[in-house]
């Protein structure tokens, strides 16, 4: 290949074995509310009706109400929350479509991104386990290095949450996630000097960050009745204040939310407790209308994947 193609020098496994791995100096993330300058969401031009009941509780429950589901409403919602995004100064990359992956749109699923690179995950649904590839196209593409892939077993992107730097909390429900892959992924992050603390979550929880999602430095939006009383104690030993987020909401991707940094989030327009109290609490909100994608399963952070944040 040419020298000029980053795929002749992107590494599909940056990762050190025995830890020591240098972080990426123009892409990565130490967490999850540095200024976030580069995002990747996932193409909505081939979003639409997959069978998804088997795997996610909130699409069942759409399915079982009769909720009404339109493509253009869905476009129509994305660009509004595409103009946050370039409101906020955050550069968009978009995957690869591609007409037999309905759900890329929730670009976490199929990545996550950490100080040394990307991750790229296992899907446990047969039909979505294609994304993988959209993925690392786009990762080679771009010239990110990927810093290693999961094997062991399931595990997508929303059960890989970055607590603070130096610290990871990582679910697991046995269908999405298992604890096999968790173990894997957590064992690569501790030989790099980070503390990791794991949650088994009732599969209906789906993944961690439904329920616990950070917001700012030491804070984060969590909802009290479904995060398991161990992973409230440990955040609560590293001091991180909890903005309640009611089961309710909850369930309706309410707490599923994307800090852009310097007191700035993105919150569905249906999350509107947890809006107010952000906004009482000094932060700049963001609320664009979601409904098409959070009753297909998906929220705000489901559908976003930081490249890039400032240091904190």
């Amino acid at each position: 290949m040419p020298k000029d193609n980053p795929l002749s020098t992107t590494p599909l496994q940056a990762r050190r074995t025995d830890g020591g791995t240098p972080p990426l100096e123009n892409w990565g993330i130490e967490s999850e509310y540095g200024v976030l300058r580069d995002v990747l969401l996932g193409p909505v031009e081939t979003f639409g009706h997959m069978d998804n009941a088997a795997f996610s509780s909130i699409y069942r429950e759409s399915a079982q109400l009769g909720r009404s589901w339109d493509h253009q409403s869905a476009m129509r919602q994305y660009r509004e929350m595409c103009e946050a995004y370039t409101d906020a100064g955050v550069t968009i990359h978009t995957l690869p479509a591609d007409e037999h992956l309905k759900y890329g749109v929730y670009a976490r699923d199929s990545s996550f991104m950490t100080p040394w690179g990307a991750v790229i995950t296992q899907m446990a649904n047969p039909r979505r386990r294609g994304e993988y590839a959209a993925a690392l196209r786009f990762y080679l593409d771009a010239g990110i290095p990927v810093y290693d892939m999961v094997t062991a077993g399931n595990f997508e992107g929303g059960d890989f949450h970055i607590v603070e730097p130096g610290a990871v909390l990582i679910g697991y429900t046995g269908m999405r996630c298992e604890e096999v892959s968790a173990r894997q992924i957590g064992a690569w992050v501790e030989k790099e000097g980070w503390e990791v603390h794991y949650a088994y979550i009732d599969p209906f929880y789906v993944h961690i960050d439904l329920m616990v999602c950070m917001i700012a430095p030491k804070c984060a939006a969590i909802c009290l009745e479904t995060t398991p009383d161990h992973v409230i104690d440990w955040l609560k030993s590293r001091k991180v204040e909890l903005i309640p987020v009611g089961f309710r909401d909850t369930m309706a991707l309410g707490c599923n939310v994307m800090s852009l940094g310097e007191d700035r989030v993105l919150v569905p327009a249906d999350s509107k407790d947890l809006a107010t109290r952000l906004r009482a609490n000094g932060f700049k909100v963001y609320d664009p209308e979601m409904s098409m994608f959070t009753m297909m399963g998906g929220g705000i952070h489901c559908m976003a994947q930081s490249l890039r944040r400032d240091p904190h």
